[in-house]
C-alpha cells in the first residue's frame, strides 16, 4: 500500500514539474518574440532599451506599460533620437496622424484639416478647406482696383479706332510669397481710341 502511495506521489510530482517546464518554455518563447531588437528586456514590461537604429515605443494600458523596439514610429508618434535611447514620442493632439514635434502636426486624421501645424474640424476664418491635401489655405483678399489705364493698341495711344485699357489690384506680400489662390488681379476691356495721331498719321482699324 505504501508503495502505491509513493508511486502516486511521484507521478503527481512529475506531472507538476512537466507542466512548469512547459509553461517556462512557452513564456521564454513569448518573451523572445516580444523582445525582438531589444538590448535589455523585461518579462513584465517588454523592451527597456533597443539597438542603436531602433526606436523604443512604450504602450500604456492604464497603469501598466509595455515596451517594444520598432524601425519607424506608428501613426500618432514621432521619433526622437537620443544619446542613450531613441524614443517614439506621442503627438499631443489626438487628431494628428503624424507630427514633426509634440505640438507641430504635419498630417491630420480623416475629417480634420491641417493649418499651421494644428488640426481643425473646420478651417479658421480667412482660410478655405482644400479637400485634396486636407489643409486650410489662406484666402487671398486683394486691394481695390486701380483706375483704368489709357486706351492703347500695340503700345500706341492713337492711330487706331479700337484698343484696350487695363486696371490692376494688389495683394499682400505674404499672399504673394505663399502663392495663395487669388481671384483675378488684372482686367482688360475694349475701348475707343483717337483716330489720328499728332502729325496726321492714321492706321485703319
Amino acid at each position: 500500500m505504501q508503495w502505491i502511495i509513493f508511486m502516486l506521489l511521484l507521478f503527481i510530482s512529475s506531472m507538476e514539474m512537466l507542466t512548469q517546464n512547459r509553461w517556462k518554455k512557452q513564456a521564454s518563447a513569448s518573451l523572445l518574440e516580444n523582445c525582438t531588437g531589444c538590448v535589455l528586456c523585461s518579462e513584465d514590461n517588454g523592451c527597456i532599451t533597443c539597438h542603436h537604429r531602433l526606436f523604443l515605443l512604450i504602450w500604456r494600458d492604464g497603469i501598466r506599460q509595455y515596451g517594444m523596439c520598432v524601425h519607424t514610429c506608428p501613426p500618432g508618434y514621432f521619433g526622437v533620437r537620443g544619446l542613450e535611447v531613441n524614443r517614439c514620442t506621442k503627438c499631443r493632439s489626438p487628431s494628428c496622424e503624424s507630427c514633426f514635434s509634440r505640438d507641430f502636426c504635419m498630417k491630420c486624421k480623416d475629417k480634420f484639416y491641417l493649418y499651421k501645424g494644428q488640426c481643425f474640424r473646420q478651417c479658421p476664418a480667412g482660410t478655405a478647406a482644400q479637400p485634396g491635401s486636407r489643409e486650410c489655405q489662406e484666402t487671398c483678399e486683394p486691394g481695390p482696383w486701380s483706375e483704368w489705364s489709357a486706351c492703347t493698341h500695340e503700345s500706341r495711344t492713337c492711330g487706331c479706332k479700337w484698343g484696350v485699357e487695363t486696371r490692376v489690384r494688389e495683394v499682400s506680400k505674404a499672399a504673394r510669397e505663399e502663392r495663395n489662390a487669388c481671384p483675378a488681379l488684372q482686367e482688360t476691356r475694349r475701348c475707343r481710341m483717337k483716330k489720328h495721331c499728332p502729325g496726321g498719321e492714321h492706321h485703319a482699324a
